[in-house]
């Protein structure tokens, strides 16, 4: 049975019209009747075929993991070369052999530096005896008394310079948790179940913002987030997100140790995001809490606003 088979036949069961799916997952219903079909192209690509897949699979009681591996195997289209690859030599490198070093030159070499070291003692070194000698004899004089040198007078000793202390390489941040949050903090965040999908390195899994009928939350509230615990207090370097293809979200990075919108100071922001997104704060951001905070969503395919974050990634120090 097809992707559209197995997912037109679980709607049936569910007893389920087209209708109420589209009502309950904000895909169009003409959407809906073509992946039944299996005909994505009103999807937009890969991406929102997927998405589209995952969320009426849910919508009528079907697993969707086993229905994107599906799609993901038949119909997906190729993956783009990495530059990885495009780089990578087409002719096996032959390591050059290294030579034997040539021993007898070597001996012969380490005779003459020998030799000219001997030569230059016996040049010189009689010459230095005889000096010391006879600056030992003015020394004392007739009197046998040696001349001390001058009160105060110290041999210079070589100065020693600090040696600079390297700055640690930033290294990756696992976060505790990660907890939706709103206005009023982490009781009023958007899709609360969903949230562990953002941190858990998957591309296939993701969380989503609640869809809103305006970019900036159909004047509902000022934005919504998600929260990430470290455990403790950290240096944040800095934070990429990984979004969905779509442009047009505004996002704020909010780091601190007080998990309220008071206790987070902005560090970075972006504007008309979409993919993935480097956030990198300008000065110093040490805290145990990071919050992505959207101001404002991108659209979605449904004609409303929605985010969906599948992966955070966090570098810094402890």
């Amino acid at each position: 049975m097809s992707i559209g088979e197995t997912l037109a036949s679980a709607r049936r069961d569910a007893g389920l019209t087209v209708t109420q799916v589209s009502q309950r997952t904000r895909i169009r219903e003409s959407i809906i009747r073509g992946i039944e079909r299996d005909d994505y192209t009103a999807c937009g690509g890969d991406f929102y075929a997927r998405g589209h897949i995952r969320s009426i699979a849910q919508a009528v009681g079907a697993d969707p993991a086993p229905l994107i591996g599906e799609y993901d195997a038949t119909l997906r289209a190729p993956e783009e070369i990495t530059a990885a690859d495009a780089l990578r030599p087409t002719m096996a490198i032959t390591p050059v052999s290294r030579r034997r070093p040539n021993w007898t030159v070597v001996l012969a070499l380490a005779l003459l530096v020998a030799v000219g070291y001997l030569g230059y003692h016996l040049a010189f070194g009689s010459g230095h005896a005889s000096a010391t000698a006879a600056g030992f004899n003015v020394g004392h004089g007739h009197s046998g008394h040696h001349t001390a040198p001058p009160a105060g007078h110290r041999s210079p000793s070589p100065s020693r310079s600090p040696s600079p202390s390297a700055t640690p390489a930033p290294v990756a941040l696992t976060p505790v948790s990660a907890t939706a949050f709103g206005p009023g903090g982490t009781a009023s965040g958007d899709n609360p179940s969903q949230t562990a999908a953002a941190i858990d390195g998957s591309t296939s899994t993701f969380w989503p913002t609640n869809w809103y009928a305006t970019a900036s939350f159909a004047g509902l509230q000022t934005g919504t987030g998600l929260l990430l615990d470290l455990g403790q207090t950290e240096t944040i370097d800095s934070v990429q997100l990984t979004l969905g293809a779509a442009t047009g979200a505004d996002l704020q990075l909010r780091v601190g140790n007080t998990p309220t919108l008071a206790g987070l100071t902005t560090v970075a922001s972006a504007s008309d995001a979409g993919g993935t997104v480097p956030l990198r704060p300008t000065g110093p951001a040490q805290g145990r809490y990071v919050l992505i905070w959207f101001t404002k969503l991108p659209p979605d395919n449904s004609g409303t606003f929605q985010a969906d974050v599948y992966n955070v990634s966090v570098q810094g120090h402890a």
